[in-house]
């Protein structure tokens, strides 16, 4: 499901304009960023958990020319899904 299906899905379900159902998916997805970048994490309660983490530099083989190179420290996002949504979907 991409976001334009995630759209249509919340207008359908809420029974409301793919407008409507679009700003109320583009203010979670802007709630959900500035949590993360705020409180360093986001719970959502029956759905799972995202939070900010900081990947390390390292050393890395570039596959073309087997060379080693280096890779500054980075931050990403990860997700950790709760225990009833692994039940829903499996």
């Amino acid at each position: 499901m991409n976001k334009g299906q995630l759209v249509e899905t919340v207008a359908a379900e809420m029974d409301v304009s793919k407008a409507v159902a679009q700003r109320a998916v583009e203010a979670v997805l802007r709630s959900i960023t500035s949590g993360i970048k705020e409180d360093q994490s986001v719970s959502i309660v029956g759905f799972g958990s995202f939070s900010r983490k900081t990947r390390a530099a390292r050393t890395v083989r570039n596959p073309a020319t087997g060379q080693p190179m280096e890779v500054k420290e980075s931050v990403t996002v990860g997700f950790k899904p709760s225990t009833s949504l692994r039940s829903d979907v499996s």
